[in-house]
């Protein structure tokens, strides 16, 4: 795992955790991350995580709505 320092302004009073989880959320919520790899990133288990997932709306299923009625088609 590559390790990054941000700088960020004091006055948003960020701690690790919260800032963690919410870049987890993203990352995930982009695809750019698994939730296997968002869950490690937060370091929280994939059940936690997908817990978490609506506090920074964002929605465990990661899915296209294209996909779904493609899909839904085959059936």
């Amino acid at each position: 795992m590559k390790h990054m320092t941000f700088t960020v302004p004091g006055n948003l009073n960020l701690n690790e955790k919260d800032t963690k989880r919410f870049l987890a959320a993203k990352m995930y919520e982009s695809g750019k991350l698994s939730l296997g790899q968002a869950s490690e990133l937060a370091g929280l288990s994939k059940v936690a995580f997908s817990e978490i997932l609506s506090d920074y709306d964002v929605s465990l299923v990661n899915y296209p709505l294209s996909d779904v009625i493609r899909d839904a088609a085959q059936f």
